[in-house]
């Protein structure tokens, strides 16, 4: 079967991504090394965005490209300090329109016309990708298959390409596509070497699944691919022949890498962009942009390339993957050795921050841009949440209460402070998390379900704490039923798939969460009854990240200082890879307190079948027996008590909450759940997974502490539930048990 016939994400071939070995090291590169040229001081920075939601003729439209150009417009305004009037937008809703004529006159005018040595020129392209006939391919392409480097015939002669909004030529077999050839030649003809390209689309195949949409289209007419436009050919030999390079000398420099620079791609070759909702569906964006660009607006301190790999990437899954999609993004570097560079060159020229003012109205009304906030605040608050105003050095100066938001731009009104410390322009910090009280699950019901579908809705629609939603909506999960169509989705990422016609829950990308599914020929009622008590499990942990604020990203602005190691324990099973391991392994988790104050610890973990356990501290331990001391590490579990994993490969997300203070109505709550058969210290038994309202329960009187321990400290508006940030921090880490 062909590659292509695979699905598989070629490389941008002879362009941005072209046949460079991009392991996983590189990943984390991304947010890095681009953070690191954009800060330097450097006589102009230009910048050309292009986002493309509104396709012509048969290609499907696209809801979060423009999105992501407002993302990285705001950052590269706000935080790197590039003149508005330096960033060029070509988009749907401007007065540059994104068909293929006017992206490569904007690239010839605004940046080659323009760039000179030493300036810094960022490119970035929203929309569809796909791949086009080669007439002069790549003999071969390298490409990255779970870390490693792997070289593969170039059989289907294909380049991978920028769909514009009009991609018909009028002929069946032409399109107006920009190959990746092109990209090359573009980019080698700027003067300067710091040159950014960020790629939010992929190539290796489109259409939904669930509620996501991704971002390519067919390549193939029947069973043939599509060819490059005349026009297109005609572009390339004239920038050939403007940069002096005969065929052998563009094919010799297309096999070594990209022509200058960073280039960086939203997925891996074999895998799909998705374009994700935020805010309970009131926004979409391109899953990457989202989060590299908040990455970026609180990126503070020096990182190793370690460090920035992991908080990339599994921030990157925890939108992608919590939907069923994987998507790891990738990158490229030339010269080579930039590689060698450390993680982090400058710091940023203003402080690390998640907002920034854009307007201060007449009536005091202070407006401002939300890029920097995690996906999971964002959702969680429309009023009551506290800004800090900073000044130049990162201090905080006034107060901003927010009391309404409307997708990513909040209003406030000043709270402490004096309104001429608050200026367009200025950076917020969140200070005080607002939360409302009222945690739902959004569970979204399958079209699987069929004739059962209105007999589980009228059961669920009884049950508190779960919001029933449209399937194109945002959602936690979804329950469905398995299908003949849905094993054959399955097995394309996992070799064990429930029997089909059995009831069980999926993540919203439709990835079967195995260990929920039942027998072949239990009934709609029963599934309900018996899934019940894993779906308020699943509450309890959003009521916990939604505390934390976390979106599987951790930065050095919103950091625990807690750092978390697994590994694995005695001789049973054993790691596979970082964070993998072979069913049955007893893992260890190794905790540090690397902040100068002591914090007091909770650790849970979630398995993918929704079983909740609490791994510390132990039911009948002491409040002082969580603290962890400033400086030192903890290793779990003690003497006597195993954390052994599952025998069935699957998934495990271990939860780390760490608060500046104790946080007693939850060490209650969890000594009372002890009585039905929880894990005291002197017991050498495994922990037992919490049901289901004891783990909300546990979380509500987590929350009902630190809302506490916030208002002993600040005024904070009534209606909402008040978590501090600078107190109470969640970080995420997940592993994966692998058939050994």
């Amino acid at each position: 079967m062909s590659l292509i016939k695979r699905r598989h994400f070629l490389q941008f071939a002879g362009s941005t991504l072209a046949t460079m070995g991009l392991s996983q090291l590189d990943i984390f590169r991304q947010g890095d090394r681009y953070a690191s040229v954009l800060a330097q001081s450097t006589p102009r920075k230009l910048a050309l965005l292009v986002g493309i939601n509104q396709y012509t003729g048969q290609v499907p439209s696209l809801r979060g490209c423009l999105m992501d150009i407002d993302l990285q417009r705001e950052l590269l305004v706000h935080r790197y300090g590039f003149n508005p009037k330096d960033v060029l937008v070509v988009g749907d809703g401007d007065a540059l329109k994104p068909n293929r004529e006017t992206i490569l006159k904007a690239f010839e005018t605004h940046l080659i016309q323009q760039a000179k040595p030493g300036d810094v020129v960022v490119f970035h392209f929203s929309g569809h990708g796909s791949l086009v006939q080669d007439p002069d391919p790549l003999p071969e392409l390298i490409l990255n298959q779970n870390g490693e480097k792997k070289v593969v015939p170039n059989r289907d002669r294909v380049n991978g390409t920028m769909v514009p909004s009009e991609r018909s030529t009028g002929k069946s077999d032409q399109v107006q596509d920009i190959m990746g050839r092109t990209l090359f030649l573009l980019t080698q003809a700027l003067q300067t070497d710091n040159v950014t390209v960020v790629l939010d689309c992929c190539h290796s195949g489109g259409g939904t699944r669930g509620n996501l949409q991704f971002r390519a289209i067919p390549s193939r007419l029947g069973s043939n691919l599509m060819n490059p436009s005349v026009a297109e050919l005609e572009y390339q030999k004239r920038w050939m022949q403007n940069l002096k390079l005969s065929g052998a000398q563009f094919a010799a420099m297309r096999q070594k890498g990209i022509a200058k620079g960073v280039a960086i791609g939203s997925a891996n070759y074999d895998q799909l962009a998705a374009d994700a909702p935020f805010d309970n569906s009131a926004f979409y964006a391109g899953a990457f942009t989202y989060l590299l660009t908040r990455y970026l607006w609180q990126q503070s301190v020096e990182e190793s390339i370690g460090t920035v790999f992991v908080n990339l990437a599994r921030a990157t899954r925890d939108v992608a993957q919590s939907s069923g999609v994987a998507q790891e993004p990738i990158f490229a570097v030339n010269p080579e050795r930039n590689r060698q560079q450390p993680t982090y060159f400058l710091k940023p020229t203003t402080p690390f921050a998640e907002a920034v003012v854009q307007m201060v109205q007449p009536n005091g009304i202070i407006e401002y841009w939300l890029g920097g906030i995690s996906s999971r605040s964002l959702a969680a608050n429309q009023k009551g949440t506290l800004f800090s105003v900073l000044d130049a050095t990162g201090k905080e100066v006034a107060l901003i209460e927010q009391e309404r938001r409307t997708m990513l731009v909040g209003f406030g009104k000043l709270k402490t402070g004096t309104i001429t410390s608050v200026q367009p322009g200025s950076l917020l910090r969140e200070r005080i998390r607002g939360l409302h009280s009222d945690f739902k699950l959004r569970l979204g019901l399958d079209v699987s379900l069929e004739k059962d579908l209105e007999t589980i809705r009228a059961v669920l629609s009884t049950v508190d704490r779960i919001q029933l939603v449209s399937s194109n909506e945002a959602m936690n999960y979804r329950l469905g039923r398995m299908t003949s169509s849905y094993q054959t989705l399955a097995r394309s990422q996992s070799s064990m798939v429930p029997p089909v016609n059995s009831f069980g829950v999926f993540t919203a990308g439709l990835k079967p969460l195995n260990g929920t599914f039942g027998e072949p020929g239990e009934s709609a009622t029963e599934a309900v009854t018996r899934l019940l008590p894993r779906l308020r499990s699943w509450l309890a942990v959003e009521i916990l990240k939604t505390i934390g604020g976390t979106d599987g990203i951790i930065t050095g602005g919103n950091s625990s200082g807690i750092t978390v190691e697994v590994t694995a324990a005695g001789t049973t099973g054993g790691r596979v890879a970082p964070n993998q391991f072979k069913p049955g392994t007893e893992i260890q988790i190794k905790l540090r307190n690397s902040n100068p104050s002591d914090r007091y610890v909770a650790v849970l973990a979630i398995g993918s079948a929704g079983n909740l356990r609490v791994l510390f501290p132990y039911f009948d331990a002491p409040e002082e027996a969580a603290r962890v001391f400033a400086g030192r590490e903890y290793t779990l579990p003690e003497p006597g008590v195993r954390f052994p994993l599952s025998q069935t490969p699957g998934g495990l997300e271990i939860l780390v909450l760490a608060s500046g203070k104790p946080v007693r109505d939850a060490l209650l709550a969890l000594r009372d759940i002890a009585a039905r058969g929880g894990v005291s210290s002197s017991r050498s038994i495994s922990p037992q997974p919490m049901q289901g309202e004891d783990a909300i329960a546990t979380m509500t009187a987590l929350l009902g502490s630190i809302d506490r321990n916030t208002r002993s400290d600040i005024s904070v508006a009534s209606d909402v539930q008040a978590v501090d940030t600078r107190q109470i921090t969640v970080s995420s880490t997940a592993i994966e048990v692998v058939p050994g």
